[in-house]
């Protein structure tokens, strides 16, 4: 192959990618759907303090009243136990109260209760906790009280303490560092998504391309010119110089729209509140925290992200990603050269869209278990490993296991831009036929 010619090539895909205004689009309003996804929870809850519900309660068990006290939520209004409920059914609308609470013992027991809300507009779900928490705590301390020991409420509170929980992580020297686990979760998430919509992004892109130009016959125009092999791989590296530009453009914008709305929004974004209630948005209650478990300090995330191997880990984006697209770049470039429309494409690329969904699978459950054997497995394949070893790297990954990953991978991405080549210097100028399973293993056949 002419080195010069490829290079030609690459400028041109390079310089024809860059100048169009989906580039340009895209590289900047990118970076601002990235800022936003990262500082609207904070704003979120900064802004979405719900006003305080005027509650009126009949409370026919004597038992929940005494736990139902004013707070940011909830005002409580108490009527006679024996007031009729479909009188004050009827009252709500003029009566200025929000939301009418309703408890009753069930028949035969003290120890349940059955308690039901009226409200004009459906209640939230933080209130309806609230309501939830203050009526099972009465129904613990009755059954408490019933026992008639003396001194056990007191017993059964302290069985029930708060727990904070602070993670740290010890270095070769012993110094210790804050690590909270949802930050590496977090992290690693994104990095694992990050790499597999780059990859399927622009190793797509490439098919594109080739089928474009394969179908304008302006192909034969330019093999008349250069070597097929010479044309795929100009077009493969072009187009990852351009998601490499891109993606250089991507990071320091996107820092640089966080470190301003940061700015602006200031230091009250980041209360303990806040900070509580985005823990629980993304989802610590679904996996089994307990409620009195507090979530990590803003200052606790931020150690955490500062004390993160972020050379280490932008250093290992860019070499995965890079290799990894090389990989699938010139396999879709290979199916790309044997069809003529895109439509034709869905079943020949069904043997790289398996592995890339695997991948991506296996990198979303990383952060429970980053050293499970499958987890290690799928970053150490070559189809998975861009995908996976991503996902793995915030939680810290043996030296060997980088170099045996990114060493597999590099050998697999020359065995597949060998075996594409020989499919795409015959499929480049096949017309009028859908290629197929069976014509691309005859032609890796051919000389």
């Amino acid at each position: 192959m002419n080195l010069h010619t490829i290079r030609v090539i690459i400028t041109r895909e390079y310089l024809n990618k860059v100048k169009k205004k989906s580039f340009l689009l895209i590289t900047f309003l990118v970076p601002v759907l990235f800022a936003a996804v990262t500082v609207l929870p904070a704003l979120i809850m900064l802004f979405a303090k719900e006003e305080g519900k005027k509650i009126r309660v009949l409370d026919r068990s004597a038992v929940v009243q005494p736990y139902l006290t004013d707070n940011a939520l909830a005002t409580y209004t108490f009527c006679p136990a024996d007031t009729p409920v479909d009188s004050l059914k009827a009252a709500l609308p003029a009566s200025g109260q929000d939301v009418l609470l309703v408890v009753m013992p069930v028949p035969d027991s003290l120890f349940n209760l059955k308690a039901e809300s009226y409200s004009l507009k459906p209640i939230g779900e933080g209130l309806k906790g609230e309501l939830q928490a203050r009526i099972r705590q009465a129904v613990k301390y009755k059954r408490i009280d019933d026992y008639g020991i003396n001194g056990l409420p007191a017993i059964v509170e302290n069985l029930d303490p708060d727990l904070s929980l602070r993670s740290y992580t010890l270095d070769e020297n012993g110094n210790e560092t804050v690590s909270e686990s949802g930050v590496f979760m977090t992290v690693s998430m994104i990095l694992g998504m990050m790499i597999f919509l780059f990859i399927t992004l622009f190793g797509g892109g490439v098919m594109s391309s080739v089928i474009e130009e394969k179908s304008s016959r302006v192909v034969e125009v330019l093999i008349s010119s250069v070597r097929a092999t010479e044309l795929m791989f100009g077009k493969i590296i072009g187009v990852a110089l351009v998601a490499l530009t891109q993606f250089s453009l991507w990071i320091l914008l996107t820092v640089a729209l966080i470190g301003l709305a940061g700015g602006m929004m200031g230091k009250n974004v980041f209360t303990q509140e806040n900070v509580q209630a985005m823990g629980e948005m993304a989802g610590s209650g679904s996996m089994g925290m307990h409620p009195n478990v507090s979530v990590s300090s803003a200052g606790d995330l931020v150690t955490t992200l500062g004390s993160m191997p972020w050379g280490e880990i932008i250093l290992c984006f860019f070499v995965f990603f890079f290799f990894g697209y090389l990989l699938y770049a010139s396999l879709f470039a290979a199916i790309g050269s044997a069809v003529e429309n895109e439509a034709d494409t869905q079943q020949l690329q069904i043997p790289l869209t398996i592995p890339l969904m695997l991948g991506f699978f296996i990198s979303i459950v990383a952060f429970r278990a980053p050293d499970s054997p499958v987890v290690f497995w799928g970053s150490m394949i070559p189809f998975t490993s861009p995908i996976v070893m991503l996902a793995r790297l915030p939680f810290g990954v043996p030296a060997w296991e980088l170099v045996v990953s990114i060493v597999l991978l590099i050998l697999t991405v020359l065995l597949g831009a060998w075996l594409s080549a020989k499919i795409y210097k015959v499929g480049i100028l096949m017309f009028g036929k859908k290629g197929s399973f069976k014509d691309l293993w005859k032609w890796l056949k051919m000389k």
